[in-house]
């Protein structure tokens, strides 16, 4: 498909051929569901599953899918705001003058870029859950809250029953997520130039400021798109919390 001087599209044999076998093979695959499957989808029964009427309040209320897509948001969130703040100190890391510094970034990012994010989950799970968190009490503790305050923990965090395992999947996720928010950092930093650091240090700037005066503020444009697209991957990472029962879209899904 070409454009024509005015800006508008100029659509060639090929492209509607194209779509035509698009539009055949879209037809097919309709046709094949239709006549192959021996079930037959009932999508009326869908909306019960997004609201439902209270028979006590009158009003209606989320079910089950709509219930799951709000733990999966909460638990996005909440991974990222983890993950961001410790993503940009590991790719700091990453670009340090020192090795050491440089050698712990790296360790931490080819760690947990490696390892398969179900056994993450798993290890999170039956150690931070199991082993870590109950030490603190913490559901107790929400317990003894007054009943508005308890109504803010189960609305921006999670019920009480699921706050152990909830918090220890978002501590594992915004550790796998912070790994791949270190390299865009690291990326976007080693784009600017090296001239930009050295006009700062012949200014007699310190390094740090350096850093956060002159370079940051050059790298933050070109890690905006794909930090956007890693919150878009860890909506769909978090999938996977649902082998720990947590209560998100795909378990409620199930």
């Amino acid at each position: 498909m070409s454009l024509l001087p005015g800006g508008k599209p100029k659509w060639s044999r090929i492209d509607l051929v194209l779509l035509l076998l698009l539009f055949g093979l879209a037809v097919l695959l309709i046709s094949r569901v239709e006549s192959g499957l021996a079930y037959r989808w009932n999508w009326s029964a869908i909306p019960q599953y997004l609201f439902y009427l209270d028979d006590e309040t009158g009003h209606y209320v989320p079910n089950l899918l709509v219930q799951g897509l709000m733990t999966t948001i909460r638990l996005s969130l909440w991974s990222l705001f983890f993950a961001l703040p410790f993503g940009i100190i590991v790719g700091l890391l990453r670009i340090s003058p020192h090795l050491f510094n440089r050698l712990l970034g790296g360790s931490f990012v080819a760690l947990f870029r490696n390892l398969p994010p179900l056994v993450l989950i798993f290890v999170g799970y039956y150690f931070i859950s199991d082993q870590i968190l109950p030490q603190f009490g913490l559901p107790d503790l929400v317990r003894k809250l007054p009943e508005s305050a308890q109504l803010l923990v189960r609305s921006c965090i999670a019920p009480v029953s699921q706050l152990e395992a909830f918090l220890a999947a978002v501590m594992t996720m915004a550790l796998l997520e912070s790994a791949y928010i270190a390299e865009t950092v690291r990326a976007g930093l080693q784009a600017v130039t090296r001239g930009q650091w050295e006009a700062g240090a012949a200014l007699g700037m310190r390094h740090w400021q350096i850093l956060w005066q002159i370079i940051f503020p050059q790298a933050l444009r070109p890690m905006v798109p794909p930090l956007a697209g890693q919150f878009i991957s860890t909506i769909k990472d978090s999938a996977i919390v649902s082998v720990i029962s947590i209560q998100e879209l795909t378990f409620q899904g199930m």
